[in-house]
C-alpha cells in the first residue's frame, strides 16, 4: 500500500498544574479543513490553543514519518517533539 496523509487538528489545554496539555486529536478530510478546525479549537472555552498537523505513512505497516506543523494558534507550547 502506498502511504496515506492524515490531516489532525489538535487543542491544548492547561492541567491541574497549569501546564498545557494536549487534547483530543480530531482527523480532518484536508489540510485547509484541519487549519480551519484547529482555529475553532483554539477559540473554544477551556482550550488555551490548538495545532494542526499532517502526517505520512503506511497505515498497513505502521510506519509514519514525522509529524509536519501546518500552523499554530493560540498559546501552544514552543516545543511540540514530545507529543
Amino acid at each position: 500500500m502506498s502511504d496515506v496523509t492524515y490531516y489532525v487538528a489538535m487543542p491544548f489545554l492547561m492541567d491541574a498544574d497549569g501546564s498545557p496539555v494536549a487534547g483530543a486529536a480530531e482527523e480532518c478530510q484536508s489540510s485547509a479543513a484541519a487549519l480551519r478546525r484547529a482555529e475553532i479549537l483554539a477559540r473554544s472555552a477551556g482550550h488555551i490553543g490548538a495545532v494542526a498537523f499532517s502526517r505520512s505513512g503506511d497505515p498497513m505497516t505502521g510506519e509514519f514519518g514525522d509529524a509536519t506543523l501546518l500552523r499554530k494558534f493560540g498559546n501552544v507550547p514552543q516545543d511540540l517533539a514530545t507529543l
